[in-house]
């Protein structure tokens, strides 16, 4: 149901570790789950902190995107920051769904921090049976 379009995502979080946090030009990306789950396929992301106004899902064709931003909490003057380890930030995701998914009719829910979207499955890629008709009978060819 899924098309994975990321091949080099270990690399990438890899490279990540080594170059240090995620800043606003460096945007994150949103770790997933993806499961089909009766007539439909699950999709669920993990964005904490950040506002449900705040992610905007797009479909276009068969591309699937998910953006996200994590603003700054406002702090008083007389804070001093001794570790900022979360990062902040635009987090975006894309991913290309089958033609066998209805995304006319995407439903999205965002609750504790996870955005799961429940995507059905198309009534044309479900399997069907296919009656046989009764013929007409046996016929001659007379010559």
């Amino acid at each position: 149901m899924l098309m994975r379009t990321d091949p080099f995502r270990e690399l990438d979080r890899m490279a990540q570790q080594l170059t240090g946090p995620d800043t606003w030009s460096k945007p994150s990306v949103m770790p997933m789950d993806a499961y089909r789950e009766g007539d439909e396929y699950v999709v669920a992301f993990d964005v904490p902190g950040v506002t449900a106004d705040a992610i905007d899902i797009d479909v276009e064709r068969n591309m699937l995107t998910v953006k996200a931003e994590r603003r700054p909490t406002a702090k008083a003057d007389n804070v001093k920051m001794e570790l900022s380890e979360r990062p902040l930030g635009a987090f975006s995701r894309q991913i290309t769904l089958a033609d066998t998914l209805d995304t006319e009719r995407i439903q999205a829910d965002y609750d504790a921090g996870v955005l799961t979207l429940r995507i059905p499955i198309a009534e044309r890629a479900k399997p069907r049976k296919v009656s046989i008709g009764a013929g007409s009978g046996r016929k001659e060819i007379s010559g």
